[in-house]
């Protein structure tokens, strides 16, 4: 199925580049993601029921016969969160590829919603494009903590009886300024709901050519107040995809915070701590060779299967030392070598969590 959250204005059959209310949609059988007239609006509590009727209906179980279903056997339910795009047909566009190379058939990885907010359609618009993501953000934040109470609900219901436990892994999928949004969105639920933690509410989170600052885990494992804090802390493992042929966060850059580089094309700023369950991957040599401009968003080209093949890895909960084995990962060795530095925090592998109820 295709689902559909956003705070865009729905008026006279059109989603347009204005504010709106949050509203829930769900593609008709048969409909165009990129046609609003197939898109039907539905409650938040149909659009809940039916989510979960999905998830019991086709998601195998945690707990089967006594034995753990394996991780990379699990099925997600994942926010993609887009960034910087052309038009709301552009970014539906975008969502649907995304849902077919990831979600779909046999052996895809559960159900994919867009999260869809009016950000700029031109490029000069987009680097100016924060007082929409901020705004964006508290939407983002009230979706988050629905599921958040959810999950605390759940956890309490397996742990009488783990046959219970939720099917669905969480996770999240985010491009470019979706990935201020995402940070503005977990910072708050964080600091509302999860001190002291209790429950990671992602089990993996990907930021794709995140437009925010390489320092934003520049805090560590400490607790305090830090910008990438609530994403950390509340997230199980988090990757960073770049390039440094992005010329779209190029520009970005010296727009939004002079001095401060970006996370999606430089990588991690590796002169401060980074928390244990952060990293990232320099996808440059995964990428088609396309002017910088169109670079931002090739990841998400069908065209770019390397990358798909790198997402669906770490999708399934592949733990990095395997991703690095497999060759899903380039140049793994210079970056570990990097994460070695003075000051640095080493890129360990870590175990595969238990699946979070939901």
């Amino acid at each position: 199925m295709r689902w559909l959250i956003t705070n865009r204005e729905y008026k006279k059959g059109v989603f347009g580049d204005k504010f709106g209310s949050l509203t829930y949609w769900t593609l008709k059988d048969g409909g165009s993601v990129k046609n609003a007239a197939d898109w039907q609006l539905v409650s938040v509590d149909d659009f809940r029921k039916t989510l979960l009727k999905v998830v019991n209906d086709t998601f195998p179980a945690v707990v089967a016969n006594g034995e753990s279903t394996p991780s990379s056997q699990q099925k997600h339910v994942c926010l993609f969160v887009h960034g910087y795009n052309n038009a709301w047909d552009a970014v539906m566009s975008r969502y649907e590829n995304v849902a077919a190379g990831l979600f779909d058939g046999a052996d895809g990885l559960g159900e994919c919603i867009a999260f869809d907010w009016p950000s700029k359609g031109a490029l000069l618009g987009y680097l100016s494009d924060r007082s929409e993501a901020r705004r964006t953000g508290e939407d983002l934040n009230n979706v988050l903590s629905e599921l958040y109470d959810w999950l605390l609900t759940m956890q309490k219901v397996a742990t009488k009886d783990p046959a219970n436990a939720c099917k669905a892994r969480t996770s999240i999928i985010a491009h470019s300024m979706g990935n201020y949004v995402l940070e503005y969105a977990l910072n708050a639920l964080w600091t509302r709901k999860n001190r002291p933690l209790l429950i990671s509410l992602m089990q993996e989170v990907l930021m794709v050519a995140a437009d925010v600052d390489n320092d934003l885990f520049r805090n560590g494992e400490q607790v305090s107040h830090g910008d990438g804090e609530g994403l950390s802390n509340m997230s199980y493992r988090i990757t960073a995809l770049f390039t440094g042929r992005d010329d779209v966060l190029g520009g970005s850059a010296g727009l939004k915070h002079f001095g401060k580089r970006r996370l999606g094309r430089s990588g991690l700023d590796r002169t401060v701590p980074v928390p244990d369950n952060v990293w990232d991957v320099d996808c440059t040599a995964l990428l088609p060779r396309v002017d910088g401009i169109k670079t931002h968003g090739e990841y998400f080209d069908p065209a770019a299967d390397r990358v798909y093949a790198l997402m669906r890895g770490l999708l399934e909960g592949k733990d990095r030392s395997i991703l690095i084995q497999e060759g899903l990962v380039p140049d793994a060795l210079s970056r570990t070598q990097q994460a070695s530095a003075p000051g640095a925090v080493p890129v360990t592998p870590s175990p595969v969590p238990p699946p979070t109820p939901l």
